[in-house]
């Protein structure tokens, strides 16, 4: 709902509806949404993906000289009257650009300035110099700032009251932009990658509570939902049972297993010291008994009942949810069991861990795990009805061209598809959402405008598993848990997971198929299916991190100081593309330490040259034996190095050669075990490599065979 105020003067805008040109979700009316005089403009009507929170602009927080040429200003940018070169932006986009703006402007007020046109750039170098002391990141640095020179482009936009000189002339002469950390405008991505002693435990962690804690938790959460939603009898018979009975049973169950009745937890135990319970949880135990806790505090047979048991059994530490402990970890029970004051954060846990194990193995986006709606999982099976494949339907957003997406598919991993089906059996029947609201949140019967997990929540339950496992493993005294870097606590964000996860596949020896081994996939065309469908999948994001992989290894061979770097039959073609390329890339030391240079070069200037375990192919389409009918590189899984004349090697090359030769050595030393086939096909191998290095002049280090 927005709230009106009449400008002090007329203005041409003044009716007009700030999202006339955005596209509104179904349930909106574009009749009922903000108007340009409104004092606060509602956003929510054109967000279109569940995630998102409600969002609006709220100009009384701009100060007032500076409020009409500021709702111009955004005026323009919802509408999409942009001037020539401006792109459109996303409404979250808008809504940061806000933030980004008021800043400014209430550093221009409390400077004392009165208009936008007497700011030059003295008042912006000392704005830069302000938000430069403030330590901003480089992407925030660069945010604000761009905020700032967006008001000098749209000036055109502005009725009145404008800027009159380009802020970029005094942002350019800032010492923080002389800085090298600092990147301006640079489209490369600065997602920060989860490193290797972080991510293997967080990855551990989180597939134990998909695959080992789940079920637990599951049925810890439906004895907790139906404990509470218990209606109580109306008049005391449940069965033919009367009350005392039920609490008489109750307590008998205690009294046979020799376990002492629950107590209040600490919290609850200090607001009511002078309490008449003796500390126990009463109000469990009456709910156990599906009586009235009041009822059950009752002097006379009632209460006397309970304090004649904690009499006999004691008390013990808190109340517990009636369910047993399967999940086992190290042949153990993971946990003594759980507790019924932290349902909601179990639940919580388990919800991260399925984040964690879906975003990683998946390759998704948060805002495509987010639009996973119960159903999602297909599973392709074979003719035995074994599965053999599992496939996951989203909605993808970013570079569509569409606010509400379109339906992308993304192949998963075993773990993956386990995670969504615990993520199905968390949710109630009619909540589609997988990422919804769990029902043990305090917030769920609330109303909400996003009907799945907003980024904030998710970072919070991140963090909450970190912390989890980190004091798990404190007190179990293992040591498995999540270490700090460089003496800081990680900071998990949702786009490190992708980010993350394109490294490391494009790094894996061997390239995509070994990617495809460690994630757990049976062939290469599921290693494909990580791109999904959309054409902003995932693919493109492997092979530009291969590329730079590629120039990276390229350049060390570039700087090896052998004399000769190459050998076999493509040795020659290989060293002129890498002068070539070493022409045209400055390599400085062992380390490129210009990576976006690097990057724009593969990208224009592809030597074509692919560094694998075995061999480094020097691509040519037309005498490659892996494939013939592509231009895009080669297949190394399926290369014939010892037939194949666009082999080159390099001396790591060389070494895996002679270890194999050596391996099939050690193989045939027992012969005699062999079956006739099997030591014949390895007697052949073994002769086919050893002509091979011999004919590349390379010593294999092993004696003469003799007859």
């Amino acid at each position: 709902m927005t709230t009106a105020t009449a400008l002090a003067f007329s203005h041409p805008l003044a009716d007009e509806l700030v999202l006339a040109n955005r596209t509104l979700v179904a349930s909106a009316d574009l009749r009922t949404s903000a108007r340009f005089t409104d004092d606060i403009w509602e956003l929510t009507p054109a967000l279109h993906m569940q995630h998102n929170r409600a969002l609006k602009l709220n100009f009384p927080v701009i100060p007032v000289q500076f409020r009409l040429p500021a709702k111009e200003y955004f005026f323009a940018l919802l509408r999409n009257d942009h001037p020539h070169g401006q792109p459109e932006l996303a409404m979250g986009t808008v809504h940061r650009r806000f933030s980004q703006v008021k800043e400014f402007l209430v550093w221009a007020d409390e400077r004392g300035a009165r208009s936008l046109s007497e700011l030059g750039q003295d008042a912006f170098e000392a704005y830069d110099a302000h938000i430069s002391a403030q330590h901003n990141g480089a992407t925030a640095l660069s945010g604000k700032r761009a905020a700032v020179r967006s008001l000098w482009h749209y000036r055109s936009k502005l009725t009145g009251d404008a800027l009159t000189s380009d802020p970029q002339i005094a942002f350019d002469d800032s010492p923080a932009t002389a800085d090298p950390t600092v990147r301006r405008g640079t489209r490369e991505n600065a997602t920060k990658r989860i490193p290797e002693e972080v991510l293997i435990p967080l990855l551990t962690w989180a597939l134990r509570w998909v695959e080992d804690f789940s079920d637990d938790v599951l049925r810890a959460q439906q004895g907790w939902q139906e404990a509470r939603s218990r209606a109580l009898p109306r008049h005391g018979l449940i069965d033919g049972t009367t009350p005392v009975q039920r609490l008489t049973a109750v307590l008998d169950t205690y009294r046979a297993a020799r376990r002492p009745l629950p107590a209040l937890n600490e919290q609850v135990l200090q607001m009511h010291a002078s309490a008449p319970e003796l500390g126990v949880n009463i109000k469990h135990i009456a709910r156990q008994a599906q009586i009235h806790h009041s009822t059950a505090r009752k002097e006379g047979g009632y209460f006397e009942l309970i304090k004649a048991a904690v009499a006999e059994l004691g008390l013990g530490d808190t109340a517990y949810v009636d369910t047993d402990i399967r999940g086992t970890l190290d042949g153990e029970p993971w946990t003594d069991g759980l507790r019924w004051d932290r349902i909601e954060t179990y639940v919580r846990l388990l919800h991260a861990a399925c984040y964690i194990t879906i975003a990683y193995l998946s390759g998704m986006r948060d805002s495509e795990v987010k639009h996973m709606k119960r159903g999602c999982l297909g599973v392709w099976r074979d003719e035995q009805g074994r599965p053999v494949r599992y496939r996951v339907t989203s909605q993808a957003f970013k570079g569509e061209g569409s606010p509400d997406g379109v339906e992308a598919t993304w192949v998963v991993s075993t773990a993956a598809a386990k995670a969504v089906r615990v993520l199905e059996a968390l949710q109630p029947a009619d909540q589609p959402y997988l990422f919804a609201v769990p029902p043990t949140s305090r917030h769920y019967s609330r109303g909400r405008t996003n009907s799945a997990q907003v980024g904030s929540t998710t970072l919070q339950q991140l963090a909450l598993f970190m912390k989890w496992v980190n004091a798990f493993c404190t007190s179990s005294g293992r040591a498995d848990g999540i270490p700090q870097v460089n003496g800081r606590e990680w900071r998990l964000d949702t786009r490190q997971f992708r980010r993350t996860l394109a490294w490391s596949i494009a790094r894996q020896p061997g390239g995509s198929i070994a990617g495809a081994i460690q994630y757990r996939h049976h062939s290469i065309q599921m290693f494909e299916g990580y791109a999904g469908t959309s054409a902003s999948g995932f693919r493109h994001e492997v092979e530009a991190e291969q590329a730079i992989a590629r120039g990276e290894k390229l350049g060390d061979i570039i700087l090896s100081p052998a004399p000769q770097r190459l050998a076999g039959p493509a040795a020659d073609e290989a060293e002129a593309r890498l002068a070539a390329m070493e022409s045209d890339v400055q390599f400085l030391g062992k380390i490129i330490t210009d990576r976006k240079r690097l990057d724009r070069f593969m990208r224009r200037n592809d030597p074509h040259i692919y560094p694998g375990q075995f061999v480094t192919c020097v691509y040519n389409p037309d005498r490659a034996l892996c494939r013939r009918d592509a231009t895009d590189g080669p297949s190394l899984p399926d290369c014939q190095p010892l037939k194949c004349r666009n082999v080159a090697l390099t001396n790591d090359n060389k070494e895996a050669f002679t270890a194999w030769l050596q391996r099939l050595e050690a193989s045939l030393a027992n012969a005699t075990v062999l079956a006739p086939y099997v030591r014949d096909r390895l007697e052949q191998q073994r002769d086919d490599i050893t002509q091979f290095l011999a004919a590349n002049s390379i010593p294999t280090g092993q004696p003469e065979q003799t007859q």
